[in-house]
């Protein structure tokens, strides 16, 4: 019998503040699955039209599946949720992009009508389960130079950027980093992050409770002069350093997507439109170019241009691989049409959570921006990958029609 393809839309997305990994961090006594548990049951909070017995799958990523981020995070959040035990769930690897490959995943499933309603999104607790915890890489893929050594460590493949791009200077890198900062701070200012956070109580054995409420790796002020004297740790003289990378982060991040009929008969909003996605694989040790072919596959199987999009959301593991994007579609540093509200320089990156972060961020423009009809979220990912998802704006006149521009 003949199939029906849906239309996928994103219905609202929520975060925790991010933190800052380790012992100092407000996260450093808190668990990692109840901040993405947190994360679910706020979107159930703020949308009582929809029936928990309707949500039909929770993806929920994390790159370190061990300890608290184990055990099928998915199915174990959801039933910690307070969702019913019909309600099945799973968990994602694709380290950083996990939660965007959660988003991508439950949205195939909807987009075929195996389902209509889901829940995606991850967690990554940084302080309690550093990147590579626990693995045992294979010591072919170095042995037989499948990649060089430094593929294997996200900041050395950064410096390898750098190499193959000198235009990419460091300069470049400490100026964007600057303003990530400084649109970030402007954001807060203006009170535009602070609806998509969730708070989080947390608890010490020393510190006792406190209430996780804004972001913590943020540094408003810094300054270009205090970025030139950090040290470069992946390599002697090198250019990628603690202020021109995100950081290391304890967060988590949740969003409903549904089948656009079934937003309709709920009455849940329609913040965007699903309109293609893709993933790429590209050479390890220059991981940081792959939203390049990402975006442009995604662009292809659209029937769109660079030139269509009018929003961004760049995922900032480093400057230099941001940097690389726009120089290569012939964008501007500093285009007002990237990252507005600042990035993971600023904000932090606690690695599967991120992808949904970019997503609830572009809704949040394409609210302000009904001019815009496409937007972009894109990341690069570890061991050589890049993933890009375009969305369409439903304030846009357009919206709706056969994809011609109106």
């Amino acid at each position: 019998m003949p199939r029906v393809l849906q239309e996928v839309v994103f219905v609202d997305g929520v975060r925790t503040p991010f933190g800052k990994a380790g012992e100092k961090g407000m996260y450093a006594q808190t668990r990692a699955d109840d901040l993405v548990i947190k994360c679910i049951r706020e979107l159930l909070r703020r949308h009582p039209e929809l029936p928990k017995e309707r949500v039909e799958e929770v993806a929920v990523a994390a790159t370190t599946q061990i300890g608290d981020q184990g055990l099928t995070l998915g199915r174990l959040a959801a039933l910690l949720s307070g969702l019913p035990k019909s309600t099945p769930g799973y968990s994602v690897d694709r380290m950083c992009a996990g939660a965007m490959t959660a988003v991508t995943n439950v949205a195939s499933s909807i987009g075929v009508g195996a389902i209509d309603i889901a829940v995606a999104g991850g967690v990554e607790h940084m302080g309690r389960h550093p990147m590579g915890e626990g693995v045992d890489p294979n010591p072919r893929i170095v042995a037989e130079r499948l990649v060089d050594e430094s593929a294997l460590v996200m900041g050395q493949t950064a410096e390898n950027l750098h190499d193959r791009f000198p235009e990419l200077t460091k300069a470049r890198c400490d100026a964007f980093a600057v303003a990530s900062q400084r649109k970030l701070a402007a954001a807060y200012e203006a009170g535009k992050v602070q609806p998509d956070l969730v708070e989080v109580a947390t608890r010490h054995a020393e510190k006792g409770w406190g209430l996780a409420t804004v972001d913590e790796p943020p540094r408003p002020g810094t300054t270009l002069e205090e970025l030139a004297a950090l040290k470069t740790p992946f390599r002697p003289h090198g250019n990628v350093t603690a202020g021109n990378a995100a950081g290391l982060n304890d967060g988590a991040t949740a969003c409903i997507l549904a089948s656009e009929a079934a937003a309709t008969e709920l009455g849940l909003p329609v913040r965007m439109r699903l309109v293609s996605y893709a993933f790429v694989g590209v050479e390890p040790e220059v991981m940081g170019i792959g939203p390049v072919p990402a975006t442009e596959k995604a662009l292809a199987k659209a029937g769109l241009t660079i030139e269509d999009i009018g929003l961004f959301e760049l995922n900032e593991a480093f400057a230099v691989q941001v940097l690389a994007f726009l120089d290569h579609f012939g964008i501007a540093d500093d285009d007002a049409r990237v990252n507005p509200w600042g990035g993971a320089i600023a904000t932090g990156h606690p690695l599967a959570s991120s992808g949904v972060r970019l997503m609830t961020q572009l809704a949040r423009h394409f609210e302000e921006h009904p001019e815009v009809r496409y937007g972009v979220t894109a990341m690069c990912i570890g061991i050589g990958m890049g993933g890009s998802v375009i969305w369409e704006n439903p304030h846009h006149a357009a919206y709706g029609t056969d994809g011609t521009e109106a």
